[in-house]
């Protein structure tokens, strides 16, 4: 909502030294969102007077027609002598009074001006259009054409009012009342704690049998509508600036006075109204749901099918308009300049069901300024004011006569009472502000307030948002000032502070973040081709997905249940846009459905929910583990002067499952596999043992050629994703202290030939077995293979096994006993025999 600060001050006697950055810092403080506070005509500077065109010679050698006028600006020159200016619009004609900027002036965006030799002629200024003077459009494209009675001469900086500041203001859903200026007056009013003269407090002329015949047959949808008629309205009869200003100021473009009339009490009262051309409505004015099927052409032109639920404005022919939304075409009022023009119309001012407008506006995708205050909630009380004061303004303006029928159908309701403690809000707010304090501030906000220790309070008709008790309570608050509310930090009781598995959580992003990688959380969102995409089979267990209802998104309909279509759009994306050497890691939730499908039981809102209650509840909520996921692409290691650098590939992936494993405290068996996504020679299986039973917690690897082209990714792009719930059942990360020997640690390396295909995991589980409890560390330190010397089919794997007693210094005899075990059993399990 824009709110010229000119305008605001008509109803609150404002300081005169009080800016729009002021305003703006109090009505924060009283909980509105003001944005912005834009100076209107801030860099302007005169002289831009009035002028009326003498003479216009038309300059025809030119690619574009061009005019040389000279123009009467009376003594603003200095000389009473006329102004020649060169202009090429041609909205304008001799005798008219338009906007003359002279030399020596600035317009908007520090445009200045001065005497200039164009198309042959000297300008001595300009003739100015709307978008030059920052005025906005004005409908006629072109340059602005003053009411012949305007003094020729008169300051036009003033005339306009092409200085002032203008409030914009993000009102939020529940306070409709500040979609106008009387509802921002109103808070600035008690802001300053200045009176409000309230523009909606007219004299009103009681319903009588004479009004325009109304007949409401939906009273659920309205439930009050008033119908004023005004007759011998003059054709011709133009805006006047002013009122132009004010709606160009509020950011709507004039259209004509009838419609700019409505548009303007609408700003002010913020009650939508609408003008039908009374020629036009046949028959009794109703009030219905639409048919269906039914069709209606609408002001902007577009012919639009009804639904059911649509509320409709009728006469004896069928729907005219979408109550509360747009008016139809078929009464549109008319210009003179289309035709005869209008000069008898009929205004309405309704009271419709802002659910009912809401739902029409967005099934019709037509949302207009009617709708947006409806759908928000409009004063019913105001519906007859806001039709007077158009009365009003019509008969002034373009010389009517006010119909002495006034009709308006109500549906008899009563004012919202609610009880309230006169403490609630000290309760809320945990501030003493005290019972007369919670009366002055619910009395300021228009609230009729009776009782001692409980209030009785009377909900104004201008504030529907204010339904019970925690509402009143939020008006004190914000109206004795948020920033006066003490700042108390929580004391939570001892011994609840993270749970496990939230520090292991954050355990493994700190970890995986040292080790290079950056966080790259992402929505937890998809559409299931990609699992096509992932070369997923058809009976994987992933592609079982929970789907929502109303996704944000069509194509991404369903929850994830894996990590890695998020981080390979985002490896993309940056890869994209230059930054090709990537490290990225996400920890979170995938979702997977129950085998048994349950609906949620609604938990109470009044206590808290019983243990049951909620573990029914989770009962039915989808499986929700959490998973970690990293991947890599490009150089892993920068070249430099240190050495040449290296690409990442697929032992940096399973070196990172290997650091969320330490981190969880769990044993990580990485041994080939085959899975999806991975290429089937470069896929590690990642596998945990639990109760003596091997399971599988996640892969890592080199991503497929065939994914990296579905994806669009960097050639040998590495992924790991695993299970991290997993690890933590089986891992046990309590801190061990470090067990330091005074005796020496024995060495003993072995090179063992293998077939080809025998895993290095198993080779090594049956090393630590063989060599028994003197063994302290393996470490496997060299792969060759080599047709010549080894075989086809075979590789050598060298260790280094690194053997210690706790009790004694180990002898050469035992070091090397408990290595000839291991390789012993070594090559019982896997036919491995020493090198040479």
């Amino acid at each position: 909502m824009r709110v010229p600060l000119s305008w605001l001050r008509e109803y609150v006697d404002l300081p005169a030294t009080e800016t729009g950055r002021d305003v703006q810092a109090k009505l924060i403080s009283a909980g509105l969102e003001v944005e912005t506070v834009e100076h209107l005509g801030a860099d302007l500077k005169g002289p831009l007077v009035v002028g009326q065109v003498l003479t216009i010679e038309e300059l025809t050698e030119f690619k574009k027609p061009i005019r040389f006028c000279t123009v009467d600006v009376g003594q603003a020159n200095g000389t009473g002598e006329p102004q020649e200016i060169v202009c090429g619009a041609r909205n304008f004609a001799v005798g008219d009074k338009v906007v003359v900027v002279l030399p020596g002036a600035t317009l908007p965006g520090g445009f200045s001006i001065s005497a200039r030799k164009t198309y042959g002629k000297t300008s001595h200024g300009m003739i100015c259009s709307g978008d030059e003077l920052g005025m906005g459009d004005d409908g006629s494209h072109g340059i602005i054409v003053l009411p012949p009675e305007t003094e020729v001469g008169k300051d036009a900086i003033e005339l306009l009012e092409l200085v002032d500041e203008v409030l914009d203001i993000a009102v939020t859903a529940n306070r409709g009342d500040c979609l106008s200026i009387r509802g921002v007056a109103r808070e600035t009013a008690i802001a300053y704690g200045l009176p409000l003269r309230d523009p909606a407090l007219l004299d009103v002329p009681g319903p009588n049998a004479y009004g325009y015949p109304v007949q409401v047959s939906e009273p659920l949808g309205c439930d009050r509508f008033t119908a004023r008629t005004v007759s011998g309205l003059s054709p011709e009869a133009r805006s006047p600036l002013w009122l132009q200003r004010r709606l160009q100021k509020v950011g709507m473009r004039p259209i004509s006075l009838a419609v700019d009339v409505t548009n303007y009490v609408m700003m002010e009262l913020g009650q939508p109204l609408h003008a039908y051309d009374r020629k036009l409505v046949q028959g009794t004015i109703g009030v219905r749901r639409a048919g269906e099927g039914e069709e209606i052409v609408t002001l902007d032109g577009a012919k639009r099918k009804l639904h059911a639920e649509d509320l409709v404005i009728t006469d004896d022919r069928g729907p005219i308009g979408l109550a509360g939304v747009m008016g139809g075409a078929n009464t549109e009022i008319a210009d003179h300049e289309e035709g005869e023009g209008t000069t008898d119309v009929v205004i309405e001012a309704a009271h419709f069901d802002a659910v009912s407008i809401a739902r029409t506006a967005r099934r019709h995708k037509l949302s207009s300024e009617a709708s947006r205050r409806f759908e928000r909630g409009v004063d019913p009380a105001a519906a007859a004011a806001a039709a007077q004061r158009t009365v009003d303004l019509l008969v002034l303006l373009a010389g009517g006569t006010a119909d002495a029928g006034v009709t308006e159908v109500a549906t008899p309701s009563a004012p919202h009472t609610i009880a309230v403690p006169a403490d609630h809000p000290d309760k809320v707010a945990g501030v003493d502000y005290g019972r007369e304090t919670v009366v002055r501030r619910l009395q300021q906000v228009g609230c009729d307030v009776y009782g001692q220790d409980e209030l009785i309070v009377t909900v104004p008709s201008w504030r529907p948002d204010l339904t019970e008790v925690n509402d009143l309570a939020e008006e004190v608050i914000r109206l004795e000032g948020y920033e006066n509310l003490p700042s108390t930090l929580p004391k939570p009781p001892s011994g609840r502070g993270l749970t496990h598995r939230q520090r292991l959580h954050r355990r493994v992003g700190r970890a995986l973040a040292g080790a290079g990688y950056v966080e790259a959380p992402n929505y937890p969102f998809l559409g299931e081709q990609v699992f096509d995409q992932l070369l997923l089979e058809a009976d994987d267990p992933a592609r079982r997905v929970v789907k929502l209802t109303n996704p944000l998104n069509d194509e991404e309909p369903a929850l994830r249940t894996s990590l890695l279509p998020g981080l390979l759009g985002a490896l993309r994306r940056n890869d994209g846009r230059g930054s090709h050497d990537l490290a990225l890691f996400e920890t979170g939730l995938v979702f997977n459905p129950r085998e048994e499908q349950r609906v949620a039981v609604s938990l109470p809102v009044d206590r808290r929910p019983t243990d049951e209650e909620l573990a029914s509840l989770n009962a039915a909520l989808p499986e929700q583990p959490r998973h970690a996921a990293v991947v890599l692409a490009g150089a892993r290691e920068q070249a430099g002067w240190w050495g040449k650098g290296r690409p990442a590939d697929w032992a940096d992936a399973i070196e990172a499952a290997r650091v969320v494993a330490r981190e969880a405290g769990a044993e990580l068996v990485v041994r080939g596999g085959q899975y999806g996504p991975w290429h089937p020679g470069r896929c590690a299986e990642l596998v945990v043992v639990a109760e003596g039973v091997e399971k599988v917690v996640g892969h890592a690897g080199e991503l497929h050629p065939r994914v990296l082209k579905a994806f669009g990714l960097p050639a040998r792009t590495s992924a790991m994703e695993l299970d991290l719930d997993a690890l933590e059942a089986v891992g046990d990360d309590t801190p061990q202290a470090p067990s330091i020997s005074t005796f020496p640690v024995a060495t003993q390396d072995v090179a063992l030939v293998v077939d080809r295909f025998v895993p290095h995991a198993d080779v090594e589980a049956a090393l630590r077995e063989g060599a028994g409890s003197l063994l302290e560390a393996i470490r496997l330190f060299d792969v060759y293979e080599n047709a010549e010397q080894l075989g086809d089919g075979k590789k050598s794997l060298a260790y280094a096994l690194r053997f210690r007693a706790g009790d004694r210094t180990l002898t050469v005899d035992e070091a090397s006993a408990a290595r000839d075990a291991a390789v012993a059993l070594a090559g019982e399990r896997t036919g491995a025999v020493l090198r040479g």
